[in-house]
C-alpha cells in the first residue's frame, strides 16, 4: 500500500522487478505442480468474473502419505491493481517447502469496492476447504498470507467470521495468518483523518461511508478466539502501515493474543514482498514454523 505521493509510483515499481523474477523463474526447473486459471466461482453466477474469480494452485510433486498444509496467498497493490500471475515465485517456493499454495485473483476497484474484494477472497478460501484435497492438500491445516492490501484482507477473513459463514462455513477455517508488511488493518482510522497528500484517492475503492471503513478493518474484528498472526513490517515502510500495523499488535495483545511481530530492518514496503523470492527468507522460516507446528 499507500499511503504518500510516493506510493502511487508502487505499483509500477513492483511490476518491473517482479516480471524480471517471474521470467527467471520460468527458465529454472521446480519441484512443484501449477495447476492454473481454476475458477472459484462458477461461471453460470451473475458476478462472475473470468480473469479475477480465479486462482492457481501449486502443489509439491513430491508424494506424501499425509496431506501437506495449505496456504492461500492474496496479492497486494492498492485494491485497484495486482495480479496472481506476478507471485508464481511463491506459489513455487511453497510448494518446494511442503506446502499446498494457493494465489488467488479477485476483483479490483473501481469495478468493485472493498467489500466484495473481502467476499471473493472468502469465496475462494470456501473453494479451497471443499477442493483442495484433491490437490494433495490438508483443509483442516489452512493458513492465510498476503502482502499489503491482500495482508489487509487476510487478516479480515481471520478476524471476521461473518465474511465466511455468509458463504456456508460456520466455522472459521482459517488456522493462522502472516502479514507482509500489512495496509488497510484500521482504515477507519486513516480515512478519516486523511493525513497524507492523495489519500482521498482511496475513497474510491472504499467508498465514503465510515460505518463501511470500520466494517472492512480487522482491526475492529479480532477477538481472544482469533487464529495466531504472524505480523511482519520493514523498518523503511510507510508510516500509516508502521502505525496501524502496530496498533494491530496492541490490540491483539490486550485480547491475549500477542501476535509475533518484527520489524526488518532497512526494508521498503516493496522488497517486503520480493525478499520472497528466496525461499530461505526468514518470513517463509516463520511461516513453515507455523504451518507445522
Amino acid at each position: 500500500m499507500l499511503f504518500s505521493r510516493r506510493w502511487l509510483l508502487a505499483p509500477a515499481l513492483l511490476i518491473v522487478p517482479l516480471l524480471l523474477l517471474v521470467a527467471n523463474e520460468y527458465a529454472t526447473a521446480r519441484p512443484s505442480r501449477r495447476t492454473q486459471d481454476v475458477a472459484y466461482v462458477p461461471s453460470t453466477d451473475p458476478t462472475f468474473d473470468a480473469e479475477r474469480h480465479l486462482l492457481d494452485v501449486y502443489a509439491p510433486r513430491k508424494k506424501s502419505t499425509t496431506p501437506y498444509p495449505v496456504v492461500v496467498f492474496i496479492h497486494g497493490g492498492s485494491w485497484n491493481s495486482g495480479n496472481k500471475n506476478f507471485y508464481s515465485f511463491i506459489g513455487r517456493r511453497l510448494a518446494k517447502q511442503g506446502v499446498v499454495a494457493v494465489v488467488i485473483n479477485y476483483r479490483l476497484s473501481p469495478k468493485v469496492e472493498v467489500p466484495a474484494m473481502a467476499d471473493d477472497c472468502a469465496r475462494a478460501v470456501v473453494w479451497t476447504t471443499q477442493h483442495i484435497q484433491e490437490y494433495g492438500g490438508d483443509p483442516q491445516r489452512l493458513f492465510l498470507m498476503g502482502h499489503s492490501a491482500g495482508a489487509g484482507l487476510a487478516a479480515l477473513l481471520a478476524a471476521d467470521n461473518r465474511l465466511l459463514a455468509r458463504r456456508g462455513l460456520a466455522t472459521n477455517p482459517v488456522r493462522g495468518t502472516l502479514l507482509d508488511d500489512p495496509a488497510g488493518l484500521d482504515m477507519l482510522d486513516y480515512l478519516t483523518k486523511l493525513e497524507y497528500p492523495d489519500d482521498a484517492q482511496y475513497l474510491i475503492p472504499y467508498g465514503k461511508q465510515p460505518e463501511v471503513w470500520k466494517d472492512v478493518s480487522a482491526l475492529y474484528h479480532v477477538t481472544a478466539a482469533t487464529a495466531p498472526f504472524i505480523v511482519f513490517i520493514g523498518g523503511e515502510t510507510y508510516p500509516s502501515i508502521r502505525n496501524s500495523s502496530r496498533k494491530f499488535q496492541q490490540k491483539l495483545t490486550s485480547l491475549g493474543r500477542p501476535p509475533q511481530f518484527t520489524v526488518l530492518p532497512g526494508k521498503k514496503h516493496a522488497p517486503m514482498v520480493l525478499q520472497l523470492y528466496w525461499k530461505d527468507n526468514v518470513i517463509y522460516q516463520e511461516l513453515l514454523k507455523m504451518v507445522n507446528g
